[in-house]
């Protein structure tokens, strides 16, 4: 015990090049709390030592430096499977291979940085540093969807807030069922808030480990008794076909033999249908209606001008009420959009779209002050933002674009609630990696925040149904060609995060930041005062 402490003493007065090698390697140890690895005991270690950290700073620049250098490290190590979108255009930036994740870190981690310098100028003391700094971490967490929305200086950034710290929890199977359904109260950043102030406790001692273990008690059982079956499906709850065609991200961008991609996903959604309306003969309730959904940009040519395909498309899915394509289109003044289009029945035709409105940062989108061309083929323009389709005999659901479903708060049209969510999405870019994993991390946390069941479906993987309260129903594997038809359920009426948002984490976060503010100068005006 002694030795340990020693040890520890001299980890937190480390200066020079070493400490900031110490803080840049205990952050990017801190990733391995993310998805796939769920390593969350490291937080114990690695949090501590940072919050030990900053409390000996001696200026707010040095307590920036330390919580810049921790972000760095947790965003480097955390985005490292970005390298896979870059391998597949190599040839023309094989420079960006070892850099482009510390790139993206360089911007993330000034809101670690903000949380150092901003807990130096409050200067809590005793039980009030942990409520202060997990308040700090959880406010600067949050305005990464915030500080990085579209705006007239800024046409490109739409925010970036991948990999909060509460995703940690989202833990696969019945142990990550309980631990995310407090989402369903205080959303993602809720988790992160008390995640943070979990892990902080052993600075404490045994008082701390004690506090720690009883909250977890309560956490474990607040979940636990949140968990019921899903509501029973209404008339017009729909069977979906998750059609995976599992296409290379060469012959899509490349644009490589499209009639072979085409009778892909056409001989992949007879299959589905087949499956699913067999499904539906099972079903209690008769004849519900059936749809199939490939999944982003799978379409492999102009959708709107190619009525033969549309039309071939539905005379072999017979008996569905539906079909939902991903397909690039262009509108009348000639903008690109990623889009989601809802065919028709009896001809294919047209009835619905929705124009991504959130584009990836240098992925779909990017500035006029980039001098190379980043984005592969013509930059694409956002949609209106996020909205319900209402279908005839179906019931509405709200579409969603790729990485548009990390944007907690953010993800239905609340005057015109969905009874379920559909998430086309196309990870083919990031390979067999933590980075499609992270993602599915998000969608399985926007059902329980919402209370709505959702479906993902996605080019290469990992495509997958989750109920309202975040549980698994189907999925399909990285890297296989295969359909799967499920029965979703109802949706729940709403959620306390549903009505209420991130209002809720972020009042949260105040009063704790606030409570480390007011708390000392009141305890210090309580002191009498005596004269000389």
């Amino acid at each position: 015990m002694m030795n340990a402490r020693v040890i520890l003493n001299k980890l937190i007065e480390l200066t020079g090049f070493k400490a900031v090698l110490l803080v840049i390697g205990i952050g990017g140890l801190s990733s391995l709390a993310f998805p796939p690895t769920y390593c969350i005991p490291i937080l114990l270690f690695t949090f501590p030592l940072l919050l030990l950290r900053i409390d000996q700073a001696t200026s707010w620049k040095k307590a920036f430096a330390q919580g810049y250098w921790f972000g760095f490290g947790l965003h480097t190590v955390g985005l490292s499977w970005l390298v896979n979108a870059i391998l597949i255009r190599a040839q023309d930036f094989w420079w960006l291979v070892p850099i482009v994740s510390p790139l993206c870190a360089i911007l993330l981690a000034f809101w670690t940085g903000l949380v150092g310098a901003l807990y130096y100028w409050i200067r809590p003391s005793g039980w009030r540093k942990i409520f202060v700094f997990a308040g700090l971490w959880t406010l600067c967490d949050m305005s990464r969807a915030i500080l990085l929305s579209p705006s007239w200086w800024n046409p490109v950034l739409t925010g970036f807030p991948w990999n909060p710290l509460g995703s940690a929890w989202e833990i696969p199977g019945y142990v990550g069922d309980i631990l995310i359904q407090p989402a369903a109260w205080v959303g993602v950043d809720g988790l992160t808030l008390f995640t943070v102030l979990l892990v902080l406790l052993p600075i404490y001692g045994c008082k701390g480990w004690v506090s720690l273990i009883v909250a977890m008690i309560c956490w474990v059982g607040a979940g636990w008794v949140r968990l019921s079956p899903a509501p029973v499906a209404q008339q017009d709850t729909p069977i979906v076909a998750l059609i995976q065609g599992n296409i290379a991200e060469d012959d899509k961008i490349n644009n490589t033999d499209p009639r072979r991609i085409f009778q892909n996903y056409l001989s992949l959604t007879k299959e589905g249908m087949q499956k699913a309306l067999q499904l539906q003969k099972q079903q209690v309730i008769p004849n519900r209606p059936v749809l199939f959904a490939w999944p982003e940009s799978s379409f492999p040519g102009d959708i709107a001008y190619d009525s033969v395909a549309r039309t071939v498309l539905m005379q072999q899915a017979k008996g569905a009420a539906a079909g939902i394509l991903g397909a690039i289109t262009r509108d009348e003044q000639g903008h690109i959009h990623n889009s989601l289009v809802v065919l028709k029945p009896e001809d294919g035709a047209i009835i619905a779209q929705y124009d991504k409105a959130k584009l990836v940062p240098f992925g779909e989108s990017q500035p006029w002050y980039i001098p190379f061309h980043i984005v592969p083929g013509s930059p694409l323009t956002p949609g209106k933002g996020v909205e319900t389709i209402p279908l005839a005999g179906v019931s509405s659901f709200g579409p969603l674009i790729c990485y548009e479903v990390i944007f907690s708060g953010q993800v239905i049209d609340s005057s015109h609630r969905p009874k379920w969510l559909l998430n086309l999405t196309n990870d083919a870019w990031y390979g067999n990696s933590a980075g499609p994993r992270q993602h599915l991390a998000a969608v399985r946390l926007r059902a329980v925040e919402e209370g709505i069941p959702i479906v993902r479906v996605a080019n290469t993987g990992i495509s997958a149904v989750f109920d309202p309260y975040g549980r698994e129903m189907v999925r399909i594997g990285w890297g296989i060609r295969a359909d799967k038809a499920v029965a979703l359920p109802g949706s729940l009426s709403g959620t306390l995060f549903s009505h209420v948002g991130r209002w809720i984490p972020f009042i949260i976060s105040m009063i704790y930041v606030l409570f480390g503010i007011i708390f000392p100068n009141y305890k210090k005006r309580m002191l009498p005062t005596t004269e000389a």
